[in-house]
């Protein structure tokens, strides 16, 4: 084993003791919206259960027996592209009316949610505020630890890997060719936490075409903080700490995640996390905090969310404030909540990693959304 991996392996496991097991963070988190378990679901071919019919594009092939019906307005397809290995869920939520038929021409608001790391698509159900009548919520798979990115490393035990490309090249523009969408950047959003709040505000910089609203909630949006970049390598190594402990799946709706999946090279993702002779130039590419990155939300709307009371919210509160003393400086405006212990968000929130603060910086953050949606016309 090289030094540099020594070095690479000591930082992630560094990292994971300074965040503690993922049992202690998930006993100390509320249990009233932490500890949700997905409800059961019923496979169904899309024509015989009363949900929209949708046809392969985009490069998307359809499972159509892995189809997964809550309702006629909240379900979960099934998908393979070879842009990433495997199949791919992709939850959907509908607004009561989409199908109502009264009002059949109607185009609707997409706000895509993306999830944290260790969790799956059926997290969404820990935040009932994304259930929206005002717009279509679209929840796509991003890996256990996909970071929202297209790998370096494409020959892993993870096999293909660019889940940039999958999201934004792939899912969007299927979502728009099966729903009746509202296709400007106006009427579309993407908002996500922890590992999603990287994503969300990652992809907002690299598509601004795509996104006119962007919510990162406890989000690793620093890569110039090496907490962040060690909580990536923790998830390359299969390190399982507190952050795995901040989604609802797991065995038997624990709260706590059953790990990050096969171990990759340190290096798989972003490459070399060293500032070494730019060995590191992947990571500065995609630092969400990066000033020439934040220069390109100029138009879009801002908003972002933590806490500071745990050991990792500590780290996302200073990432946090750092983007938003950059987008001040360069006159962009955004929102910035910083809850603290939680006290002032919610009763079920203790400042912490977990979604008894998420879920009611949602019920903040969506009616906001909505509100925009509609004065956009």
């Amino acid at each position: 084993m090289t030094s540099r991996r020594i070095t690479t392996l000591g930082a992630a496991f560094a990292l994971s003791a300074l965040l503690g097991p993922g049992a202690a963070l998930a006993a100390a988190a509320p249990t009233p919206a932490g500890s949700i378990a997905p409800p059961s679901v019923t496979a169904a071919a899309p024509q015989a259960s009363g949900i929209p019919v949708f046809t392969d594009s985009h490069g998307l092939r359809l499972v159509p027996e892995d189809t997964q019906v809550h309702s006629p307005t909240d379900f979960t397809l099934t998908v393979t592209t070879p842009q990433v290995s495997g199949k791919h869920r992709i939850r959907i939520l509908l607004p009561s009316a989409y199908g109502a038929g009264t009002d059949p021409d109607r185009r609707w608001p997409v706000t895509y949610f993306l999830h944290g790391g260790g969790g799956t698509v059926d997290d969404v159900a820990a935040a009932p505020a994304l259930r929206s009548d005002s717009m279509i919520t679209v929840v796509p798979d991003g890996g256990l630890k996909g970071w929202y990115a297209d790998w370096v490393m494409q020959n892993t035990a993870e096999g293909a890997a660019n889940w940039q490309t999958f999201h934004l090249s792939q899912v969007v523009p299927f979502i728009d060719a099966n729903l009746r969408t509202r296709t400007d950047r106006a009427h579309r959003a993407v908002v996500g936490l922890s590992m999603g709040g990287f994503g969300a505000l990652h992809y907002a910089e690299a598509r601004p075409d795509l996104f006119g609203h962007v919510a990162a909630l406890s989000g690793g949006i620093d890569f110039g903080m090496w907490q962040v970049r060690a909580a990536v390598l923790a998830t390359e190594l299969n390190v399982t700490g507190a952050w795995c402990a901040s989604t609802t799946s797991g065995s038997a709706g624990s709260g706590r995640c059953t790990g990050y999946g096969p171990i990759v090279d340190s290096d798989a993702i972003f490459g070399s996390p060293y500032p070494v002779f730019g060995a590191d130039r992947v990571w500065n590419a995609v630092d969400p905090a990066a000033p020439a990155n934040l220069a390109r939300l100029s138009g879009t709307a801002i908003t972002l969310y933590t806490g500071n009371n745990d050991v990792i919210d500590v780290h996302t509160a200073a990432a946090s404030h750092t983007v938003k003393s950059r987008l001040d400086r360069l006159g962009i405006p955004s929102r910035l909540v910083d809850y603290g212990n939680g006290t002032s968000l919610s009763p079920s929130c203790n400042g912490g990693h977990n979604y008894g603060c998420w879920a009611p910086a949602l019920a903040d953050y969506v009616p906001r959304l909505e509100g925009a949606f509609a004065a956009a016309g």
